[in-house]
């Protein structure tokens, strides 16, 4: 084996952890994917023989390019920060998908990387490597220019932020999973009470229809439930699905995906619904399980 036939083997191994940092810094699986690969070029240019810690090193590689990406976005001045929802991670119900599987370990959902989204560059990586990767305040500080205390302020900062922002799931993913399927009953059936009765009187929907529309958010149990009761001829297209780890699903006409949807359960109540049903973003996912 050549260097760099070594090299990329050894780099693969890191790719799955990799791409799940990079996708909670950025919610898009295709930036994502960018920066991995930006990490795989600057490992390419450097003698890996003296890199003692691969995993750390290529970590903190791929902090750095996110972090300049979220900063180039607000340079840029694109789209606001939260008007669109984050790439989702569908697999199937069944969870048997691999790759995915490993994207998906310690899954962040929808809702919560909306929150992420409404946080400083600098709070966000704080955040995200050392509350979800246990990267040391030691080895974030250089990525953002700080001290150790200063990165620990960052992360504490947004730590405040998402807490109570993002609604806590229950664990009990068999329990999260009756829910959404009496959600989904109630719409097939048209019943509208029912599908009051398995919303939190302060559910917030949130759909993103794609960049042509705005975002839509829904707030209340009677109102979100009239939503849903719209889109009740929908209903029996609807198929059980993983999105983001949770209990969601996907709505597929003529072999086409229409909507994603996921689901924040807690206490046997639906807190939050995000839809995707942005065509241009839908057909870019990785859907395997459109196959019946």
């Amino acid at each position: 084996m050549d260097r760099n036939d070594w090299l990329a083997e050894r780099f693969e191994s890191h790719r799955g952890h990799l791409r799940s940092v990079a996708y909670r810094m950025l919610g898009s699986l295709g930036e994502a994917d960018d920066a991995v690969q930006e990490a795989w070029l600057r490992l390419s240019r450097t003698d890996a023989d003296e890199v003692e810690n691969l995993g750390g090193w290529l970590t903190t590689v791929v902090g750095r390019v996110c972090l300049d990406m979220l900063r180039t976005r607000r340079t840029r001045r694109e789209e606001p920060i939260g008007e669109r929802l984050p790439d989702p991670v569908v697999a199937n119900a069944d969870g048997t998908d691999p790759e995915q599987q490993a994207l998906l370990a310690d899954s962040v959902g929808l809702a919560l990387l909306v929150v992420l989204e409404q946080l400083a560059p600098a709070e966000r990586l704080a955040f995200v490597l050392h509350d979800m990767f246990g990267l040391p305040f030691d080895e974030i500080a250089p990525i953002v220019d700080r001290t150790p205390a200063a990165a620990r302020q960052l992360a504490s900062r947004a730590r405040r932020r998402v807490q109570g922002a993002a609604p806590a799931p229950d664990p009990d993913p068999v329990r999260r999973r009756e829910v959404v399927d009496a959600f989904l009953a109630a719409s097939r059936g048209g019943d509208f009470e029912a599908l009051v009765a398995v919303l939190h009187p302060e559910v917030v929907l949130r759909a993103d229809d794609g960049p042509a529309a705005p975002l839509i958010v829904v707030r209340g149990a009677r109102e979100v439930a009239s939503q849903a009761f719209r889109f009740r001829h929908m209903a029996p297209f609807s198929r059980p699905a993983l999105v983001n780890g949770g209990a969601g699903t996907v709505t597929v006409v003529d072999g086409r995906p229409v909507s994603v949807m996921d689901f924040v359960v807690a206490d046997g109540l639906i807190v939050a619904i995000d839809v995707l049903a942005d065509p241009e973003r839908l057909a870019r996912l990785d859907l395997d399980l459109l196959e019946d």
